[in-house]
């Protein structure tokens, strides 16, 4: 489906998976988000990169509205109700500023949590 505005000169269309990339790059701009959810495979949510920025969101778009449902992996430590607020403001704002539909809801759903591996350093190489 394609959001459809008539201009006097033709019209303008906005496919469904741009507001999808929008609404995924606008997650991802919020501190304490690792990144998108493809799912859950296996009970563990599998985090997608962020060349994937539609994947983990879903979009329903109307003639002027939109829903979104994204589906997130947060990082440890985070204020999870915090971060869901900031994603769903900064989603609204950027869908709505960039393509003039009004955003009903934001639908956050949290699928897992990204731990901080710390990497031990490299040993220097020893020459023989």
């Amino acid at each position: 489906m394609e959001n459809t505005e008539r201009m006097d000169i033709g019209n303008v269309r906005i496919a469904d998976e741009v507001v999808a990339i929008i609404a995924g790059l606008a997650a991802t701009e919020v501190d304490g988000v690792a990144g998108m959810s493809g799912g859950l495979a296996g009970g563990i949510a599998e985090l997608l990169g962020k060349r994937n920025l539609s994947k983990g969101v879903k979009v329903e778009v109307g003639d002027r509205e939109a829903a979104v449902d994204l589906f997130l992996v947060v990082n440890y430590g985070v204020s999870i109700p915090e971060v869901a607020l900031r994603v769903q403001e900064n989603v609204s704002r950027a869908i709505t500023s960039m393509t003039g539909l009004t955003v009903v809801e934001v639908n956050v759903h949290i699928q897992g949590v990204h731990f901080q591996v710390e990497e031990k350093p490299e040993e220097p190489a020893r020459v023989r």
